[in-house]
């Protein structure tokens, strides 16, 4: 093939969407006859150049330095195709990376709470992620007997003692009994109890966190009543404990937080859609502190059925514990958890004043819309490429200096890593996903994913297969994708002042 043939094939100039066609006649003319197959799966950036392909002469030709380090920054795994007809992810060009030096704007993390199927007590949930084990059983919460999937990521034995009243801890949805807990004990590992709080300026301080079902058993428990005892019989608290607001404002209710406070909800991808607004709001200068996250209990009859109903969930359950699995060809579905995932984000000049431990640094984040399909993504990524790409953009890096992602590995067949062992978290997965990449920088460790046995010959990114593995984190996105076509990508880094 021609050099002029092979920048006509793998290059694309800044201005064209997001489908490349290559005529089969011209390639074929300039091949000479012979049209090699090439596996696509790279996402480069040179001036105005987008390039895809892994073909060697092509990367001298743009000359991208790394090719490993730029396929670490693209987790989603592109359509593989011959010559004539290709697919490929186009994205604005990233400019030179400018990383964000203002204290006041500069935005680190001072604690982390959580509750999840491995218990609240975040070294335990990491170690237990580290060491592989599976936290998918089968489900006892209802009688699920007559389901097609009976196993899920439930939680059992949660406690509220010490964060909830007994009064309220009765009353509540699950989705806010895990709110509560998971805010109050990010808010206490960052040092912020109600003494301390108590002297601060508390109209500062806002609370963002996020549900994609909200109040799910509430709601049930409502339409069951008016369908059985009428409408009398319906509970005052059946529109409070349903909206999706009402982790946000319960939080702030609890502990006298004023500042920047609503709720977000893009299904899957709301905890990252969080963080991103909550950093925004400190940017801004509108808060000093943000207490943001999501959470989600939709491990109930409503939920498990009305997921079963999309066709969703995998239906292993002779085997729950192997049912969820990235990237592996005999994937069949994903596996529904619950669960809750809290950040302290606060600005570096703020944190620095009260001599809080910085645990890392929010670096920037994206969200976009493929504006495509209720449940299913793009074909040609289009919606991802450029979030991930406006991402860097924000954060102030290059591709190259991208070490690790936190992928949005669901095991669905259309979608398709911590959720191999916790479950698909809906709400909170971006949460809990973005304690467990803070934990990866912060103890140098790459959880694995498990139930990886036949990975599909596509996947070439290297996805920590069923073993941990030591590494240093230099910069980590994590990424979150949400029915809608909802993409979020947010950043970290280890702090250094």
């Amino acid at each position: 093939m021609t050099e002029n043939a092979m920048r006509k094939y793998y290059t694309l100039e800044s201005g064209i969407d997001d489908v490349f066609e290559v005529a089969d006649e011209t390639a074929s003319s300039d091949a000479g006859g012979e049209v090699p197959e090439v596996e696509l799966g790279v996402l480069a950036t040179r001036e105005s150049k987008l390039a895809v392909g892994r073909d060697d002469d092509i990367f001298n030709e743009v000359r991208v330095a790394d090719e490993a380090a730029v396929r670490k920054v693209v987790d989603f795994v592109f359509l593989t195709s011959k010559c004539g007809r290709i697919k490929a992810m186009a994205s604005p060009t990233v400019s030179v990376p400018k990383r964000e030096k203002d204290p006041k704007k500069r935005i680190v993390i001072t604690g982390m709470g959580l509750v999840s199927v491995f218990g609240s007590d975040i070294d335990t949930f990491y170690n237990k992620l580290l060491e592989g084990e599976s936290g998918i059983t089968l489900i006892d919460r209802f009688d699920a007997s007559s389901f097609s999937v009976r196993f899920a990521g439930q939680i059992r034995d949660f406690s509220s003692e010490g964060y909830i009243d007994g009064k309220n801890d009765r009353r509540l949805d699950d989705c806010w009994r895990y709110c509560l807990v998971a805010g109050r004990r990010a808010l206490d590992d960052a040092r912020l109890g109600p003494e301390v709080l108590e002297t601060m300026d508390r109209s500062k301080i806002g609370v963002l966190v996020g549900s994609g079902m909200g109040g799910l058993t509430a709601f049930s428990n409502g339409v069951e009543a008016l369908l059985q005892k009428g409408y009398k019989k319906i509970t005052p608290f059946f529109i409070p404990y349903s909206i999706t607001n009402m982790g946000s404002a319960l939080l702030a209710i609890d502990t006298g937080l004023m500042g920047p406070n609503y709720s977000i909800s893009t299904a899957c991808a709301t905890a990252n859609y969080c963080f991103y607004a909550a950093a925004n709001h400190i940017r801004r200068g509108e808060a000093d502190i943000m207490v943001a996250g999501g959470t989600e209990a939709a491990v109930m009859a409503t939920g498990v059925g009305g997921f079963i109903a999309c066709r969703a969930l995998s239906q292993r359950n002779d085997e729950p514990h192997k049912a969820s699995r990235p990237w592996d060809k005999d994937r069949d579905g994903f596996v529904i958890g619950e669960g809750s995932g809290v950040l302290i984000m606060e600005s570096l000049e703020h944190a620095m004043k009260r001599g809080a431990n910085i645990i890392a640094e929010y670096l920037g984040g994206a969200i976009t819309c493929d504006a495509h399909h209720m449940t299913d993504p793009r074909s040609d990524g289009l919606g991802v490429s450029s979030c991930i790409s406006k991402a860097l953009e924000d954060a102030g890096v290059s591709p190259e200096e991208v070490n690790y992602v936190n992928a949005h590995a669901t095991s669905t067949l259309a979608g398709d890593l911590a959720e191999s062992m916790i479950g698909h978290g809906l709400g909170a997965s971006g949460g809990l996903e973005a304690i467990a990449t803070i934990k990866a920088i912060t103890t140098g460790w790459l959880h694995p994913t498990i139930n990886q046995y036949n990975l599909e010959p596509e996947v070439t990114i290297d996805s920590v297969p069923n073993v941990k593995k030591k590494h240093e984190v230099n910069v980590a996105i994590s990424n979150s994708f949400g029915f809608g076509g909802h993409n979020s990508v947010v950043a970290f880094t280890p702090f250094r002042p």
